[in-house]
Order: structure tokens, then C-alpha cells, then sequence
């Protein structure tokens, strides 16, 4: 690959544009917004958590627009096949009746794929969708095909009603980069809301990038410099979330069964790198390790039956650890 040329105000001013863009079109929810362009520009995927009818979807598929990219939505149910993601081989038949096996690619093709409620359908599905996340391609018979780049799976899930739901293992939600909560309204945004969806005025979607502007902004953004002290931080932080650990909060030997693992480091540098551009810098700063921490380790940190019976939350426990360290509340 050709040697990147450093330009962090010109993608800092990229990131705005579409930052902006998207604010045309989704009224508040700038955190989400945020984390979720952190998520993009680190090139990993999203695990978005919400009640329905919040604008996940409208989301995502604005992302798409702005920065340019296919986009297909995938509705699953129980009763979802993985070759109903992925594709299939077909037979086909030629001119002088011949026959073969062709390849009918599924709707993961795409750059950006929205897995709706992906905790409804079967593990079978669920790992198949996990797998291609992983390792970018599928395998379908003895072929094994290239998913498009960039290539994002942005899923969500709906906290409320989990009857006749098959929950995300563990070791799959480790996948995500980022875990975001997509919060409810407020009275003026929902005023707001209404105005936009019950009119005629319907604000129109223009590009602000492209997927080589993307991809070299995910490139550049693994080049933003890490001091030594600041990943002394990181690594002291995930520490803090296990238990057994003498360096632990309180809250974290009292209500955690299990801690991050070394994906939680990985995710916390890595948006924290895309966060340190959006301010055009090219250094990592611990203010960018605590404004990400939450999204990055929120599930990766399994409570036990007493903080689960005591209604504690990751976040709480996050929280708490980087006050210990000195961060913030």
C-alpha cells in the first residue's frame, strides 16, 4: 500500500461535513451519531441498543448515503437461514443446456449492513453474520468470496421484550467495537420529529465523502501517535475490570463476574485514535480513552447475579473505574 500522507485537519474537517450532513437528516442523538462515526472511521462494527421506533434505522441508512456506500437492511427472525444472508450457489443452465453452480450473493454484500434485531434469529444465523464480520469474506461450498471494503455490520437489538429471543453469546459480542444506547427524545426533539416526518419539506441527503476518502482516514488514523503514559492508562483501566484484581474499585469485586478481555484495549485505542482526529490531532490523549471508554467496554463486562439482582449497570462500574483512575464521572 502507498505511503499515507498525514493531513488530520483536512479529515477533521471531512468528519464534520459529515457530522453535519447527518444532523440534516436525524434530529438530536449527537452522542450516538458520534460514537457511531468513531466506529466507522476505526472500521469496526456496532451493536446498537434501543426501544423501536427511536430512528436506528434511518441512521444508518443516512450514514450510507453521506459517506456513499451500498447499503442493505436485514430483518432477522427465527426463522432466518444463513444462506439467506450470505447467498447460495444456484444451478444455472447455459446456451447449449448445459449445466453448473453459480453464486447468487446474499444481501451481506454490502459496504454497510443493518442487522435488525439480530438477537431475534437462530445462533446457526447469528454466527454465520459473526464469522463474516471477522474474517471479511464467506465461504459457500469450496468458494470463498471477498466481502465488499469497507464493510460494516451495524446490528440492533431491543432491550425490552426479549420473548422468542436468542441473546448474543459472550464471546460474539466481544466482535462489536462498540455497544451504543440509542436514548428517547426529549419534548423539543420530538416536536421536531413530528415537523420533519409529517411534512412535505423532507430534507434531501448530499454526499460529503466517499469510500476512498474512508478507508484513507481509517488508514490515517492508525498512524495517530500512543505515549507510553497513555496506554499505561488504558492497560491499568481494563485491569480494573476484573476482579480478582488488587488495583479494582469496590463496585467492580462486589458486582463483576467477568472482565474485558484484550478486545477492550484494542476497541478503546482504536476509537480513541478516530476521536483525537476529530479534533485534528494526531496524538492519543487519556481525555480520548475516558470519552470512549463506555461504548467500548459496556459489553465486555459481565455483572453477576448479585449486581444484575441490585440493577447495577456496566456503565456504573465503567464509571466508577475510571474515577478511581482519576477520569471522569
Amino acid at each position: 500500500m502507498q505511503e499515507i500522507q498525514i493531513q488530520p485537519e483536512a479529515w477533521k474537517e471531512t468528519i464534520s461535513h459529515v457530522r453535519s450532513q447527518i444532523g440534516e437528516i436525524i434530529v438530536g442523538q449527537q452522542e450516538v451519531v458520534e460514537q457511531m462515526l468513531w466506529c466507522i472511521f476505526a472500521g469496526g462494527h456496532a451493536l446498537l441498543e434501543g426501544i423501536p421506533g427511536l430512528g436506528k434505522t434511518m441512521l444508518v441508512r443516512t450514514i450510507a448515503d453521506t459517506l456513499d456506500l451500498s447499503f442493505s437492511r436485514i430483518q432477522f427472525t427465527p426463522d432466518l437461514m444463513p444462506s439467506d444472508i450470505t447467498g447460495t450457489q444456484i444451478l444455472s443452465f447455459g446456451r447449449q443446456g448445459e449445466t453448473g453452480m453459480t453464486f447468487q450473493s446474499g444481501p451481506l454484500f454490502s459496504s454497510i449492513v443493518l442487522a435488525d434485531e439480530i438477537n431475534r434469529a437462530t445462533p446457526k444465523t447469528q454466527s454465520a453474520l459473526l464469522e463474516a464480520m471477522q474474517e471479511k469474506t464467506v465461504t459457500v461450498g469450496n468458494e470463498t468470496h471477498r466481502l465488499p471494503s469497507p464493510f460494516f455490520v451495524l446490528a440492533t437489538q431491543n432491550p425490552l421484550e426479549n420473548e422468542g429471543t436468542y441473546p448474543l453469546p459472550e464471546a460474539q459480542l466481544d466482535r462489536f467495537l462498540l455497544k451504543i444506547l440509542v436514548p428517547y427524545p426529549n419534548a423539543d426533539e420530538l416536536k421536531e420529529i413530528v415537523r420533519r416526518t409529517t411534512s412535505n419539506d423532507a430534507p434531501t441527503i448530499v454526499k460529503q465523502a466517499g469510500p476512498e476518502e474512508l478507508l484513507e482516514i481509517q488508514h490515517g488514523a492508525r498512524e495517530v501517535l500512543v505515549a507510553d503514559e497513555v496506554l499505561d492508562y488504558a492497560a491499568k483501566l481494563l485491569m480494573m475490570s476484573h476482579p480478582e484484581e488488587s488495583s479494582a474499585p469496590d463496585g467492580v469485586k462486589k458486582y463483576v463476574r467477568f472482565g474485558s478481555g484484550p478486545r477492550g484495549i484494542q476497541s478503546i485505542i482504536s476509537t480513541g485514535k478516530v476521536r483525537a482526529i476529530c479534533q485534528g490531532r494526531m496524538h492519543l490523549s487519556q481525555s480520548d480513552i475516558n470519552a470512549v471508554a463506555v461504548p467500548a467496554l459496556r459489553h465486555r463486562i459481565f455483572l453477576n447475579f448479585e449486581g444484575q439482582a441490585m440493577g447495577v449497570t456496566t456503565d456504573q462500574v465503567i464509571n466508577e473505574m475510571l474515577h478511581a483512575l482519576g477520569g471522569r464521572l
